[in-house]
Parts: C-alpha cells; sequence; structure tokens
C-alpha cells in the first residue's frame, strides 16, 4: 500500500500542517495526519476542552408560566 500524499494548501502551495501533532497534514484526514489526531481532537471537543465562548444567559423575574409585559 503507498502512503498517503501530503495535503497543500492551493492558495499557498505550500503543506498543511496537523493542527494537533504539527506533522504535514494528509488529504485523506485533513486537516490532520492520522486518525489518531483526529481522533484526539474529537475528543477534545467532547471532553469540553475546546468551547465557544457564550454569554451567560440572564434569569428572568417573570414567574414562570407567565409571559413578560408586550409579548
Amino acid at each position: 500500500m503507498s502512503a498517503p500524499l501530503p495535503e497543500t494548501n492551493k492558495t499557498t502551495g505550500k503543506n498543511e500542517v496537523c493542527p494537533i501533532c504539527k506533522k504535514v497534514s494528509v488529504a485523506h484526514f485533513r486537516p490532520f495526519c492520522s486518525e489518531r489526531c483526529a481522533d484526539l481532537d474529537l475528543g477534545r471537543w467532547l471532553k469540553g476542552t475546546y468551547a465557544v465562548p457564550a454569554d451567560e444567559i440572564r434569569e428572568r423575574d417573570d414567574p414562570p408560566g407567565q409571559l413578560p409585559h408586550g409579548v
């Protein structure tokens, strides 16, 4: 079996780099270099290591079951 070809950025012509281990990424696992690095990244998302920042939800003063005024 032949080795997978490195992924090349079509804009810059340079090899893409795996965001996990910094090796050259492979087209089949893009943007990662291997299934292992792809799985590590997925695990980080599932554990909450990566998170999208969000504003806290403000609690309302309205009693449950009632609509606020003006709605």
